[in-house]
């Protein structure tokens, strides 16, 4: 049924070009197909994919960890929770977007701005799903492990963990497409390869069908960083069963 859709969807789109739009401002998909396939043939596309991922992977990863570990300690503390949550939530509010000229700045032309980017937009989505994950853990239950003799480490593994597994991974499904999203508008901005960049490039030259290829492959990499994260997350999620 979605194959069914998908080649509608492509039929539709190959018969509107050029007819009933204008080329110039939606190439088919044939023009598409043929932008990729001499990236591909001259082996371009290979670095541009390999450096979106890269900045994507190790920003996600960043951002992940550090959103995880301020949300479980925040959970678990509920005197530095009200100190600092009027900083955490005034720095949230700020457009994330908007630092990209400042890490810019700050790191350089390089892979280091992109990475920041994504981490800064990754943060605070797993940060938030995990600490309403962590609060959510029945305090009686906490009490009553300890007073089991369990050790923080065990507490935090065997109770507050498993609780919040879910919680946490809504926020790291979320927070997938926009590492892409950071690395992609660093790109945008100042960059000399990566996705990002061969769309801008398409872009300043007028080429319809480069845009639409580079953004096909976008598409291709968050569809594929997601499910990546759903397989991590069903293994998990049987690893929380069996250790009840």
């Amino acid at each position: 049924m979605q194959a069914a859709l998908g080649f509608a969807l492509l039929l539709a789109w190959q018969l509107a070009a050029g007819h009933l739009v204008d080329e110039f401002l939606v190439s088919s998909p044939l023009a598409v197909a043929a932008r990729l396939w001499s990236w591909v043939a001259d082996g371009s596309i290979a670095i541009h994919i390999w450096v979106t991922i890269y900045a994507t992977v190790i920003g996600f990863a960043i951002g992940a960890v550090a959103g995880v570990i301020g949300g479980v300690w925040l959970g678990l503390s509920p005197f530095f929770s009200r100190l600092l949550s009027p900083y955490i939530w005034a720095f949230n509010a700020l457009p994330k977007v908007a630092l990209a000229p400042l890490f810019i700045l700050w790191f350089g032309l390089g892979i280091q701005s992109k990475i920041a980017l994504a981490a800064v937009l990754v943060v605070f989505l797993v940060f938030v799903n995990t600490f309403s994950g962590v609060r959510q853990v029945d305090p009686d239950l906490i009490d009553g492990v300890r007073l089991m003799r369990a050790s923080r480490g065990q507490i935090l593994t065997k109770v507050v963990l498993p609780a919040a597994t879910s919680w946490i991974f809504v926020g790291l499904k979320t927070a997938v497409p926009y590492a892409l999203i950071g690395t992609i508008i660093g790109e945008l901005i100042a960059s000399n390869r990566g996705l990002g960049y061969l769309v801008q490039r398409a872009g300043s030259e007028f080429d319809t069908a480069g845009v639409f290829a580079a953004l096909l492959v976008i598409a291709a990499l968050a569809v594929l960083f997601n499910g990546l994260v759903e397989r991590v997350e069903a293994r998990l999620e049987r690893w929380k069963i069996v250790s009840r």
